[in-house]
């Protein structure tokens, strides 16, 4: 009997916080194949895009870095890394199929999209703008142009509203990804590029000629971003909103941001420390 109780400590002892409580969902299948799936798109930085190194880079894929150790933190055990590269088109069908576990890039959080997927706080705040060559004179004169847009975007519904109530003539131009409607710009097919303006930023500094770009001020939306998850998994969705929060709080979200936006604006807008400020909440 002895033996028993003895044997009956020693299991004890042993089991992690992780795996003494039940675990259900995206937390479930992690630990269970003991890997996480990260979908990402592979042209729009600075949020996410391919690196020097051929690997996935940018401020929303630190941000996932940081949320596999909340993961691993969670589940009492290291996970394995898989990037899986997805589109506008389909990157929230990828995540009701189970092909990835968090999408990592730049996606704005609407509600409509909540019907589908959910969202973690708030991880960026851009708007709609427009990217031309310098020396095109099409600020406020869109009529007759060509405005290239990636389609499966907000974007698209943006512009489709703004040119209808501005009664522009503008035609739109739809491109399957960033670097393809950027190279359309590049080449003088389309007369400008449009897509969030923090993804347009990343795209010039990308590029191996900075100069020959100009970006127009005005913003015409508002583009929250954030990243999406399984809908109704709650317990992944937490991991992933204290992980962030965490890093609100300890101001390491400012190092990132640095990292990735500072080159081209080195004063952080206002909306961002604001947004800092809002994902601050408190753990107890």
């Amino acid at each position: 009997m002895r033996n028993v109780l003895l044997a009956i400590l020693m299991v004890t002892l042993f089991i992690s916080p992780a795996s003494a409580e039940e675990l259900a969902g995206t937390l479930q299948q992690i630990q269970k194949s003991g890997k996480i799936k990260i979908g990402y798109r592979t042209s729009s930085p600075p949020m996410s895009f391919i690196g020097k190194n051929n690997t996935p880079e940018g401020y929303s894929i630190d941000l996932c870095t940081h949320i596999v150790e909340g993961v691993e933190k969670k589940i009492g055990s290291e996970v394995k890394v898989e990037f899986v590269p997805v589109t506008a088109d389909n990157r929230f069908e990828a995540l009701s199929e189970n092909k990835i576990d968090i999408l990592c890039g730049a996606t704005t959080n609407t509600l409509s999209r909540r019907e589908v997927v959910d969202f973690t706080q708030i991880t960026f705040i851009t708007g709609g703008a427009y990217l031309t060559l310098k020396g095109k004179k099409i600020r406020n004169n869109f009529d007759g142009k060509k405005i290239g847009v990636v389609k499966g975007t907000t974007t698209v519904n943006e512009l489709q509203t703004l040119f209808k109530e501005a009664e522009v003539t503008a035609e739109i131009v739809l491109f399957t990804d960033t670097d393809e409607g950027f190279n359309a710009l590049k080449n003088g097919t389309i007369d400008a590029f449009s897509a969030d303006q923090v993804v347009l930023i990343g795209l010039v500094l990308s590029s191996a000629d900075k100069s020959k770009f100009s970006l127009l001020p005005d913003l015409f939306s508002y583009e929250p971003f954030s990243l999406a998850v399984r809908r109704n998994d709650a317990d992944f969705r937490l991991v992933a909103d204290r992980v962030l929060s965490g890093l609100a709080r300890s101001k390491k979200i400012l190092t990132i941001y640095d990292k990735w936006l500072s080159e081209f604006s080195p004063n952080r807008p206002p909306a961002f420390d604001t947004m800092v400020e809002f994902n601050s909440i408190s753990e107890k």
